[in-house]
């Protein structure tokens, strides 16, 4: 994890499905399927859909996805996990020549959205949003996206199949996160279509391509389903990020940096043990420079118990950059002491 170092009824189909971003160097979540092939073709340029190149340092890769231009001056919404870990985004308008710097205006982690600001965008295309509660089952669909992570905007077709939808939404750290409400759809959404339009028959924005089922195909393979967050809900999100209501859910601006990998703490096989170990440090982080070490077991932060890793998580991504936290932690001798550490800012979680 990183605000240490990374960050991601309704009948619930059952199973393993993954976020539709491109980590350079392997697909993640690109679905397996069978029955009508459904071809892609080359989509328009000035659709108000951009590129989203991402760089993870701390992993040592690059990733890419999609997102949807909001204003001309550049708000642009996408998924959070497409940003998630990054320490530098860029974001491209096809077929302009146009590249931009993006910053994080804000995040939900929870609903897997975020909001971010290109710097010095004017005059863009944006997108037009239509009402995703008339959404109904056998409605046609276009899905739009840099489909591979290939830079290239390209569109899919399909139909609704099911609403209300709830699935659990692995990544590639193996963290899981339960999305719900999202319409699901028979479209070959595959992954680097992350963060995109899914559009109804009159071309406006019903929802945001967000997951596929699990697996690698070739580029003539077709997904039976896939799932997109429905546009208001993602909107009303988007709402509450420019108003800079941050809360337990929803994280504003930069994001605080620890610098340390955590995991449940283990003792004699013992998983009761409150708090969690250091699995790695972060070289030149503020963790490393504080004298966190792995294997130390972190207990408390600022006087309040952490009982888990996501305790931990927590913890810190309520804090700021440039805010001093004590940290009590016991190191592997069963020595308990405490640590004053300085945060940094750091990549999207």
């Amino acid at each position: 994890m990183n605000p240490t170092a990374h960050a991601r009824r309704e009948r619930a189909p059952i199973g393993r499905w993954r976020p539709l971003a491109v980590v350079i160097a392997g697909l993640l979540g690109i679905a397996i399927a069978s029955g009508v092939a459904l071809a892609r073709t080359t989509a328009t340029r000035g659709s108000g859909v951009v590129v989203i190149r991402t760089t993870l340092a701390y992993q040592d890769a690059r990733a890419a996805g999609t997102g949807m231009v909001l204003t001309s001056s550049g708000e642009v919404l996408t998924n959070n996990h497409v940003i998630r870990g990054a320490t530098k985004i860029s974001v491209v308008v096809p077929g302009t020549g146009h590249s931009y710097t993006a910053n994080v205006v804000g995040y939900d982690v929870a609903d897997d959205v975020a909001v971010l600001r290109l710097v010095g965008a004017s005059n863009l295309e944006t997108v037009t949003t239509g009402e995703s509660a008339k959404v109904a089952v056998g409605d046609r669909i276009t899905a739009v996206g840099n489909a591979g992570g290939t830079g290239a905007l390209s569109t899919v077709t399909g139909s609704v199949t099911a609403l209300r939808q709830s699935i659990m939404v692995g990544d590639e750290t193996g963290g899981a996160t339960r999305l719900t409400g999202l319409v699901g759809v028979n479209a070959n959404v595959v992954a680097g279509d992350s963060g995109g339009p899914l559009l109804n028959s009159s071309d406006a924005v019903i929802g945001m391509n967000t997951a596929g089922s699990t697996g690698y195909v070739s580029r003539s393979s077709t997904a039976t389903q896939a799932y997109a967050i429905p546009i208001a809900k993602a909107l009303s999100i988007v709402r509450q990020i420019e108003a800079g209501r941050a809360s337990a859910r929803i994280h504003i601006g930069a994001t605080p940096f620890l610098g340390v990998q955590v995991a449940s703490a283990l003792r004699n096989g013992d998983f009761s043990t409150p708090g969690a170990v250091i699995a790695d440090v972060v070289r030149g982080s503020p963790a490393a420079s504080a004298g966190l070490s792995r294997g130390d077991v972190i207990t408390a932060i600022d006087g309040r118990a952490t009982s888990s890793p996501s305790s931990i998580g927590a913890a810190i991504l309520a804090k700021k950059p440039g805010t001093k936290v004590t940290i009590r932690l016991t190191d592997r001798s069963g020595r308990a002491r405490s640590a004053v550490v300085t945060l940094a800012g750091g990549p999207a979680q």
